[in-house]
Formats: structure tokens, sequence, C-alpha cells
């Protein structure tokens, strides 16, 4: 990896630092000093700069506003043992970042801007990475759409941000969940593999239905027969059933999740069957059922590892067995957790020393 790139950096006048409790984080509600803001525009990338996170200024007519051009990712930095700052597969990241880019018509971002940018934004504001036990620094790198016009068509400009947010456990209890059989998270063939922003917007009613009735999330289906699980909210989604580790395959419609791939090859270290195929509702219920249905849990950035208690469907609530401490979910979730604190050996070269 080269990285010749000289940043300029304007360095905050007031950290608000003092401020802030990291023992009490609210997910995604305090943000660092600076942001990383690189401007795309001529057909290349200009000048990348580090300056006080702040507002930014956009024209009413902004392309990514009304047409939809915006994308982001969701990373972590974490303090190891020794006080020193890592972050978990960051390349990863950025493949899947441009993989959304070239979905959405949008520039890529070359790995230089994102490396380079990336760490020295991380240890210019290293004292907001928090140390204590499931805390972390979240790491929000997103690019959207700047042409001040309307008119169906890409944009010709783009702006690049990274910003960052200390945070602490995105749940704190096991998830009620139920199948969504009405709405559509995504459909073969669209931009459910990317992360752009439409589809995080077009599922906040159908995830606010189900809240309203008492669930934390939903188990999404597929488009043509709402017969296959596809994802669990905002994450993929896994079963353990008699032993085996059993999760949806990815697809145009499903995120190649990098906690999901992680979890995987974990599992495949440990001799455990894994099975990336069509899941469908029946069987899962089945499952549960007689008694072959272990464990059920999200996985993703934000939360790592989300343990499932109950599965609603159809007006009927399923209960799974309590995790213990031999449940692959917590063992999962240590194993990650020593590994991006320094405790265990990092055999895949997964944690990146900033």
């Amino acid at each position: 990896m080269s990285l010749t790139l000289d940043i300029p950096t304007q360095r905050t006048t007031a950290s608000t630092l003092p401020q802030v409790d990291l023992s009490r984080l609210e997910f995604g509600q305090t943000f660092s000093d600076h942001m990383l803001v690189v401007d795309y525009r001529d057909g290349s990338w200009q000048q990348p700069r580090i300056v006080p996170y702040g507002p930014i200024e956009v024209s009413p007519a902004n392309s990514a506003l009304h047409y939809g051009q915006a994308i982001f990712e969701g990373m972590k930095a974490y303090k190891n043992t020794e006080g020193n700052i890592t972050l978990f597969r960051p390349l990863d990241n950025l493949r899947r970042l441009n993989l959304s880019a070239e979905r959405m018509c949008m520039p890529a971002v070359p790995e230089e801007i994102f490396m380079q940018g990336l760490l020295q934004l991380i240890r210019l504001d290293g004292e907001w990475v928090p140390s204590a036990p499931g805390t972390s620094l979240y790491i929000r790198p997103f690019m959207f759409a700047t042409d001040g016009m309307l008119g169906v068509r890409p944009s010709s400009t783009y702006r690049f941000i990274i910003i960052t947010c200390p945070v602490a456990s995105f749940f704190n209890k096991p998830l009620r969940v139920r199948f969504e059989e009405k709405y559509v998270r995504s459909a073969e063939g669209g931009a459910g593999f990317a992360k752009n922003a439409g589809n995080y917007g077009a599922a906040m009613y159908p995830t606010k239905l189900a809240q309203q009735d008492g669930y934390n999330q939903l188990l999404w289906t597929d488009a043509s027969e709402h017969r296959f699980i596809e994802e669990s909210g905002t994450m993929n989604v896994m079963f353990v059933v008699d032993g085996r580790l059993i999760t949806p395959a990815v697809s145009s419609s499903i995120l190649d999740g990098i906690t999901r791939k992680s979890v995987l090859q974990l599992a495949h270290d440990w001799g455990m069957t894994v099975e990336e195929r069509k899941v469908s509702s029946v069987e899962i219920l089945e499952a549960q059922a007689n008694g072959t249905l272990q464990e059920a849990f999200g996985v993703g950035t934000a939360v790592t590892i989300a343990p499932i208690a109950v599965i609603g469907y159809r007006g009927q609530d399923y209960e799974l067995p309590d995790l213990t401490d031999d449940s692959f979910a917590r063992r999962v979730s240590a194993a990650l957790t020593d590994i991006r604190v320094g405790t265990a050996p990092d055999e895949h070269s997964w944690m990146v020393s900033v």
C-alpha cells in the first residue's frame, strides 16, 4: 500500500471532547472533532483535506437530495490492550464502497485517498477512541452527488467525507423480530447489495409498523414470493440449526457484510458446518417447532452480534432458547472482540494499525 499524499489539516480551535462522557454514549449522537473531505470534479479527485467537523453547504437543487445518489460505509476503530488503535478490515469496506459507487453511477474512491485520509484522521482524533469494553470509534465514510441541477442523470461532481463518533453497544438485549411479508427491502437486480441511502429510507416505514407491534426489527423476505429470508433489519442474519451455521447466500438483494464474512470464516476455522444458501421462513419455523433451531442472530458492523430471542410470524410469536456460554453467537462475538483488542492472534490479518 503506497501512501504518499500530503493531506493538509485544519485543526479545531475548540475540541468538544472535554464535554463528552465516554462512559455514557448513545450510538451516532456524538461526533469527533474533525472530518476528511475530498471533492470530485472535472473527472478526477481533488486535494483531500481534514477540517473541523461541522455543517456543509449544498445547493437546494443538489442532485443527491432529488435523485438519491448517496452511498456510505460503516466501520470501526478499537483500542487494544496496549492502548494502540487498530482498524478492522478497512480495505474490505473500501471495496464494498466502490461496488456501491459503481452500482450508483459514482466514481470509485482511490485506495490512497481512502486509507491515508482515514489513518490521518484517526490519528488526529485518537483521543476520541474509547477503551471501555464494548466501545469503539464508529467510522462513517460516505459520498454524495453535488451537482446543483434538476435532471435525472449522474452528477458530474461528488463529495467524499469521513466522520467518526465514539459508540457503545447498539442493542443491550436480545431482539424481537418478525417476518415481513408485505413490504420489500430490495429485489433481485436492484441495489440491495449496495449501501446506498435509499435502501435504508425505504425500510423505515415497515420497520416502524413492526416496532409499534412490539418488535425491534424485521426479517426481510424475498420480493417475489416472500418465502426466503434475506436480512434482519439492517443486518445480515444467521441461524444455528442442529449444529450447522446457516445463512442466506449473498445476492444482488443482500448486502455482503464484512462482519458476516468474518463470522463465517471463524466458523470454518472451528470446523463447523457452514451453509450459505436459500433459507425459507418455513424451514426456520419447523426447526423451532422440532427443537433443532438453537440460535438466531443478526450480524453487522454496528451490532457485531445481535441475538434474536423471539420470531414473529403471522400474529404468533415463537421463542428461541436462551443463549449459554457455549452458544456459537457468544463464542464468536468473544472471538471477534479478542482479535480486535489484541488478546487473540489475528490469523487472517484483519487488523490494521493506526
